[in-house]
């Protein structure tokens, strides 16, 4: 048998990167489909004979110590494992060559919104960085003018077809080309733009409309505004994880917005009408007389539209009674006087109540 290393005309030293050029440059010459003959053809054979020895690192090692790597006449058969992936798997590959379009990626952006922005919903214009199709030669990979040309080795098939010796036999194995690696064509002048990929990175803007009654952490789905994909392939999709950010006075609670309004001492015993800048305008309440730190005022349905459904969630207003610390001696005479009036009982110790911003968070969330 010849000698493997002479066969593809290298050293005993070359790399595997040296092997594979030897034989891409000798397969080139011998196919028989580019050089038809027998002489050519059992030359062909030998070649590819070689190539499969010295291409797998622990056939080349066995061979280099005095076997035949590849042949029945060295010690290693392979087992079984790789009989049957020479006879089902590597036969059974690919029907054709692989497209060289592929979907692009998915791609996944953060936005903030504000608090007074969820309750209606918005729009945002969100600039994103991202792959598109290259404009010089609209995905094709190729310069203007020009097209892929069809491999010379597979012939547009994207296989290469070899005759492989196992125990059962000479069985034929089909494997992706080399030279055009499974696609087929060979993209001869590439696009200088996007660099034969079909696509390149820039920023873009994407509408988007933000549904109202979004929460942090509610993602939003966008068919086909991701990536672009490789030689014209179809988009991916844009996902959209929202963050609302705090308010300075009203907080969520789901679909209820929740604010404390402070109610002086004096409008607590006798009662009056607040109005209070909400997020979407202003609101009056009626705070009653004899109001207690801690009750809950409702406006129905001045709260957050709710995402999947109908109506809107409530505003719930907790009440805290401020009480003056400082008063002039008139304010203290008037109290006194009011005091004396009542004849309130003196203090004395009762049941134990949590503090005002605990009570009002228990009757928040109910």
């Amino acid at each position: 048998m010849a000698d493997h290393y002479e066969v593809l005309g290298v050293s005993r030293e070359a790399t595997p990167d040296e092997i594979k050029k030897a034989y891409r440059r000798l397969a080139r010459e011998l196919h028989p489909d580019v050089n038809p003959g027998a002489e050519a053809s059992e030359r062909f054979k030998e070649v590819t004979h070689a190539y499969d020895v010295l291409s797998d690192p622990k056939q080349r090692q066995q061979y280099d110590l005095g076997g035949q790597g590849g042949g029945f006449g060295g010690q290693n058969f392979g087992g079984f494992g790789d009989i049957f992936e020479t006879f089902f798997g590597a036969g059974q590959q690919s029907r054709g060559p692989r497209s060289r379009r592929e979907r692009g990626q998915d791609a996944l952006i953060r936005v903030e919104v504000g608090l007074d922005e969820v309750i209606f919903g918005t729009h945002r214009d969100i600039e994103v960085d991202t792959a598109v199709r290259c404009e010089t030669c609209q995905g094709s990979c190729c310069a203007p003018g020009t097209s892929p040309v069809t491999c010379d080795i597979c012939h547009g098939s994207g296989q290469i077809q070899r005759q492989v010796r196992s125990l059962l036999g000479n069985v034929m194995t089909s494997s992706p080309c080399g030279t055009c690696r499974g696609y087929g064509t060979i993209i001869a002048t590439p696009c200088v733009t996007c660099q034969g990929q079909g696509r390149v990175r820039a920023r873009r803007t994407v509408p988007v409309d933000i549904p109202a009654g979004v929460d942090t952490g509610v993602r939003l789905q966008m068919p086909g505004s991701g990536e672009a994909g490789p030689a014209g392939g179809p988009n991916g999709d844009l996902y959209l994880e929202m963050k609302v950010k705090n308010h300075d006075v009203f907080s969520r609670n789901g679909d209820d917005l929740l604010a404390t309004l402070e109610v002086a001492m004096a409008d607590a015993i006798l009662g009056t009408t607040a109005t209070i800048p909400a997020l979407d305008g202003d609101v009056e309440v009626e705070v009653k007389a004899g109001v207690q730190s801690g009750e809950i005022l409702t406006v129905r349905d001045r709260g957050v539209t709710r995402l999947r459904g109908n109506g809107r969630g409530d505003l719930k207003i907790g009440v805290q009674v401020v009480t003056p610390t400082k008063l002039s001696s008139k304010e203290r005479d008037l109290i006194s006087q009011f005091a004396a009036s009542k004849k309130s009982p003196a203090p004395e110790l009762s049941h134990f109540q949590q503090g005002l911003f605990a009570r009002l968070r228990d009757r928040f969330l109910g």
